[in-house]
């Protein structure tokens, strides 16, 4: 049974502004199938696919690394303020000597000084708590009231260039809370400028004039718009990088899976039908539960080991099989030594790839090499971590191998999914050599 769909994203996005874009829902359709050169129903499976990211299914949850990174997009109608303000009074100023100048200054002085504490607010705060809305409540009074004392302050004949400064205010403040409070709020705003037009008429000139209420209306709206529109491109390409990677999520986690019953259980099934000793049979059941009951236990407790002591784990595992694996880890320092703590540097990830590889190499010598003699050298390499398995079995000619997940998949897709790199050189009679590197 499905799960009941919740809002629409879009109305969402609309009525609470940008910090919706952090609610992450436990459900998102994946972009699968969203058109492309080779795909003759691109656009109608593009159409699908962003109603698709559109929809949220199952329990919403507040996602705290989206919402720090949603709080960025307030940074641009305050970016816009302290550089439109000052440049506001520039115009204004050489218009020739006016009176209220100093007004109009305290009011330049002021917006600009708010515009910067909100843009230091926002980079070491988040949207949420009451503190946001105080700093919003408080830039709309000064916004309301820098118009006044500058209707109040200026004559009517320098009126007009004089508003522009508390006007990019505004026309900032608009955009401010249209982004991060939704479309409603800065529509409320864009109204309340209607009687504010008037109010500032009646001020100078001690008249109401309902014309007045228009003046620059249009402007506003479309400003208003225009952060509406930066909202929207703003939500809905965090909600398709969100599907898109959720999608690649499943399709890593897939291979992976498919990587480990073909290195674990699918191996050891193959193997089983040319034993006829039953106690061996017996040891490589026990072998592999043993290696699938410590992988599971690894993923959940996230405990790791270095890669040195992967590796001889791996070489004695080996050994059990009939294969003798010659460890020799190169010091970073100079010379070799049979055991050291070369891995150590290097993430978990590429750890785990390096000795799954490996492990899939040892195994294909055993099964195709016709050898019991293999060496493994680890050393630093091109800024990495290189690991050669090397033996002097039968070989084999690349060119003719069917690709599948014993090299194409298990080691060289393997891999590539952490940055390294992986490569085969072989030929019938001249043993195979296998190369893995992977970056620090």
């Amino acid at each position: 049974m499905s799960a009941h769909p919740g809002p629409h994203f879009l109305f969402t996005l609309l009525r609470g502004g940008a910090p919706a874009v952090a609610t992450a829902p436990a459900e998102l359709g994946d972009t699968e199938g969203t058109g492309g050169r080779d795909d003759p129903d691109g656009d109608a499976n593009a159409l699908r696919a962003l109603r698709r990211i559109q929809r949220v299914e199952g329990p919403a949850t507040r996602d705290d690394l989206l919402l720090r990174a949603a709080r960025f997009v307030a940074l641009i109608p305050l970016a816009y303020r302290i550089l439109a303000v000052p440049g506001a009074v520039l115009a204004f100023l050489s218009t020739g000597p006016r009176a209220g100048v100093a007004v109009v200054l305290a009011v330049a002085g002021c917006s600009v000084l708010l515009s910067g504490y909100g843009v230091g607010w926002l980079l070491r705060a988040r949207f949420r708590g009451r503190t946001a809305a105080r700093l919003l409540g408080l830039d709309v009074v000064f916004a309301v009231l820098a118009h006044l004392a500058v209707a109040a302050a200026v004559p009517p004949a320098g009126l007009p260039a004089a508003a522009v400064v508390p006007g990019k205010h505004l026309l900032g403040a608009i955009a401010l809370l249209t982004l991060v409070l939704g479309v409603g709020y800065g529509a409320t705003l864009v109204l309340v400028t209607l009687p504010l037009r008037v109010a500032m008429e009646w001020v100078s000139v001690g008249r109401l004039d309902p014309a007045a209420a228009v003046d620059g209306l249009g402007t506003t709206v479309g400003v208003l718009v225009t952060a509406t529109g930066a909202l929207l491109l703003a939500g809905l390409g965090t909600r398709l990088a969100l599907a898109h990677g959720i999608t690649r999520g499943r399709q890593v986690e897939r291979a992976a899976q498919h990587r480990r019953l073909h290195d674990t259980v699918l191996q050891t099934l193959e193997a089983m039908p040319l034993q006829t000793d039953i106690e061996k049979l017996h040891r490589m059941a026990r072998t592999q539960a043993t290696e699938l009951r410590a992988a599971i236990e690894a993923d959940s407790t996230g405990s790791a080991r270095p890669l040195s002591e992967k590796l001889t784990a791996l070489a004695a595992e080996m050994a059990r099989h009939g294969l003798r694996t010659q460890l020799v880890i190169a010091d970073l320092t100079g010379g070799t030594r049979e055991t050291g703590e070369t891995g150590e540097t290097l993430p978990e990830a590429r750890q785990a790839a390096v000795r799954d590889a490996v492990r899939e190499a040892l195994r294909n010598t055993i099964k195709h090499a016709g050898t019991d003699e293999v060496l493994v050298r680890v050393e630093e390499r091109d800024g990495g971590i290189a690991t050669i398995i090397r033996d002097h079995g039968t070989g084999f000619n690349p060119a003719r191998r069917p690709a599948g997940y014993g090299i194409s998949e298990s080691i060289v897709g393997r891999l590539a999914e952490v940055g390294g790199s992986a490569t085969v050189e072989s030929a019938p009679g001249s043993g195979t050599r296998v190369t893995l590197w992977v970056p620090r």
